[in-house]
């Protein structure tokens, strides 16, 4: 034998590495390199043994599908040996088993060739055994040959009979199939594992698997387990002449099988099947890592018999890799729309899935903390769908000896204003509020919507296109618009610029309560602004106000006013104030609800009135000015109202004030009344 040495040592240090690997997997419930590393290392393995089968061995790792059992658990003899399936990565993999299937049935071209297709669930795989249609023994595939004893846990699981429905079943009857756990319930486990302060499931496959091998099956019965079956070992009866004939009849008798299983016909069916159970795999309620075709005809099965790896009948086709290795090369932090500061990871860029990588969501740094990601990391990325990328885990023994901690900026990378991380809060945000550039069109956006300053015509693409061109850096440019630069916008002309500058009129009067509202203050909403307008009766006594005197304000809480105090402590947030009021923003006097006496004194006072219809004005607005002249606004017309203000389309309130002869006010009588009544004051 005239072997290249480098050749036997490269052997050699493969299968030393694919034992630690499959230990480690299944063994240890914790995996030190991702699938698609693994399948690698296993195709190059079995790729020199084949060219060189002079240094096949019996012990190699190609010669069985995993490592030894657990010795914790007991040991269970498989009757029918669990064999592992062999992988297509591409299409064309999986066009030459087809091709395989065909030359070695030698069947005409016009016979089609049918599969059953279903998907390849990521959990654990398992043998059940029956006896007289009682559930009697469980075990995992382990080595292939032999596997451990997990009855008292698979027992456990909800959807496995413990007795088989009807009374037709075999004497002995062996089923395989895969353990996993809901993408819901590992988000639950994981959310309650946290809570407790306990170590974190990586995905939903570990979590079965630690599940399924606790040795405390109390544990194992609060984990949200299922088992899908998918195939038979031992059975003493026939089983017919069809893989997808013979699932149906173990569902029959209460045993789960996959609700996607289908019979395809030829590689295009197989395409087809992949193709449209890739589309939508994200909104499968499981992880699923590929597709598994079989041929469907068992006399077929037979005579095409199995490697000492896998059965020559049935092929996985992969997925593409949603998850790969990398280097944090930074965590940078960014500020959203609306002033949350996120850590982001600058990675080394890595095709995940087809898609280059180059940057992973940390969420927050309680999350940077959990996964322990510092700069010069190695870590395990993942990529579902179009969601954003996000770490996974970090392999902490890859780890520089100077890796940094991660800690949070104290000011605004983007506007320079604190960065504030409220106590019991995940999230950081900036206080820039109305100035920092991040938040601005989310600012403006807030401050012309209709329950704010009610500016028609000012929608996202068009502040968008103000901020983007910068002409618009905070709410009171707004108000130096003017009619020829709008005109030349995209969407615009001449009319509708007007209609805009029009509507920029109009909300120059409004409330105070709407102007507070209005600032983007987080925790205040209608309701605190109009606390706040109420028991201040100014902005500057909202923004003079400390943490104390607003918590003496009924309905407003600790929270909301650390809040205010934290906005208006900001000095650009002071300015940006300061510009509108500059700008002409203004609004009625506002009669504070604690002077009653004052209030008596006023002109309207005692007086009840009701507004309905379209008016010039938001009715909020011609109601504050009411109220500050005494009157009290309601809105239901009866005896007890003096007047109703109707404005356009007024209806049925219109209809009952004639009835009981109430007095009718129209927008320009109304504004008679007021200058009438300050003229008088």
């Amino acid at each position: 034998m005239n072997t290249v040495p480098a050749l036997v040592q490269r052997i050699e240090a493969l299968r030393a590495e694919i034992r630690m690997h499959n230990h480690r997997y299944y063994v240890l419930d914790d995996p030190a390199i991702l699938d698609a590393e693994y399948d690698r290392l296993f195709a190059e393995l079995q790729q020199l043994e084949s060219q060189h089968p002079d240094l096949m061995t019996p012990d190699s790792p190609t010669q069985r599908v995993g490592a030894m059992p657990c010795a914790e658990l007991g040991v269970v003899q498989h009757t029918v040996p669990m064999r592992s399936l062999d992988n297509a990565m591409t299409d064309a993999a999986l066009a030459e088993f087809h091709q395989r299937i065909v030359a070695a049935l030698a069947l005409p071209e016009s016979e089609p060739i049918v599969y059953t297709a279903e998907p390849k669930f990521d959990g654990l795989a398992v043998s059940l055994r029956y006896e007289s249609g009682v559930l009697v023994l469980a075990a995992t595939r382990g080595d292939g040959t032999r596997g451990e004893d997990v009855t008292h846990n698979v027992r456990t699981i909800p959807n496995v009979p413990l007795r088989l429905l009807g009374a037709d079943w075999p004497e002995v009857l062996e089923v395989r199939g895969e353990v996993y756990m809901p993408r819901d319930g590992f988000e639950q486990l994981n959310a309650q594992l946290q809570q407790r302060g306990e170590r974190l499931f990586a995905n939903p496959r570990n979590a079965a698997a630690g599940s399924l091998r606790q040795l405390d099956p109390r544990i194992t019965a609060r984990r949200p387990l299922r088992l899908c079956v998918y195939g038979w070992g031992a059975v003493t009866a026939e089983i017919g002449d069809s893989q997808s004939a013979w699932l149906q009849r173990l569902a029959q008798w209460g045993l789960p099988i996959a609700p996607e299983l289908q019979c395809v016909t030829g590689l295009d069916g197989c395409r087809a099947y992949f193709a449209a159970l890739g589309a939508r795999r994200e909104t499968l309620p499981y992880d699923i890592d590929g597709v598994v075709f079989k041929l469907d005809a068992l006399a077929a099965q037979v005579a095409l018999g199995a490697t000492a790896h896998h059965p020559r009948w049935a092929i996985a086709r992969k997925f593409p890799a949603q998850e790969a290795l990398t280097v944090v090369e930074a965590v940078e932090f960014q500020v959203g729309r609306t002033g949350a500061v996120t850590p982001v990871a600058r990675l080394r860029p890595v095709s995940v899935g087809g898609v280059t990588v180059a940057n992973a969501t940390l969420h927050n740094l309680d999350e940077v903390r959990r996964k322990d990601v510092r700069s010069g990391d190695t870590v395990v990325i993942r990529r579902a769908g179009d969601v954003i990328p996000e770490i996974v885990r970090v392999l902490v023994e890859r780890r520089p000896t100077d890796a940094p901690l991660i800690e949070l900026p104290t000011a605004c990378p983007v506007c320079g204003s604190a960065v504030i991380r409220a106590e019991g809060e995940a999230v950081a945000r900036c206080s820039g509020g109305l100035w920092c550039p991040a938040q601005r069109k989310e600012a403006i956006r807030h401050f012309a919507s209709r329950r704010a300053l009610d500016i028609e015509g000012l929608g996202e693409k068009l502040i968008e296109q103000l901020v983007d061109l910068d002409w618009v850096r905070e709410p009171a440019d707004l108000y130096a618009l003017r009619i020829e630069a709008l005109a030349g916008l995209e969407r615009m002309g001449e009319k509708s610029a007007a209609n805009l500058l029009a509507a920029l009129e109009r909300s120059r009067e409004t409330t105070l309560a709407r102007f507070i509202f209005a600032l983007g203050i987080r925790e205040v909403g209608e309701t605190t602004a109009q606390l706040l307008a109420e028991q201040l009766a100014s902005i500057e006594a909202v923004q003079s106000a400390s943490v104390e005197e607003l918590i003496a304000i009924k309905g407003i809480g600790p929270v909301v006013a650390e809040r205010i105090v934290q906005f208006m402590a900001q000095p650009h947030n002071r300015e940006a104030i300061a510009h509108l009021l500059a700008a002409g923003v203004h609004w009625p006097a506002v009669v504070r609800s604690a002077e009653p006496a004052s209030a008596a004194a006023l002109p309207l006072a005692g007086k009840t009135l009701v507004i309905t219809g379209t008016l010039s004005q938001p009715r909020e607005v011609i109601a504050a000015r009411l109220q500050a002249l005494g009157a009290k606004v309601t809105g239901s017309v009866s005896k007890k109202t003096d007047y109703l203000l109707a404005g356009a389309e007024a209806g049925s309130k219109l209809a009952k004030a004639e009835a009981l002869g109430v007095a009718v006010l129209d927008n320009t009588a109304l504004e008679e009344l007021l200058a009438r009544l300050h003229t008088d004051l």
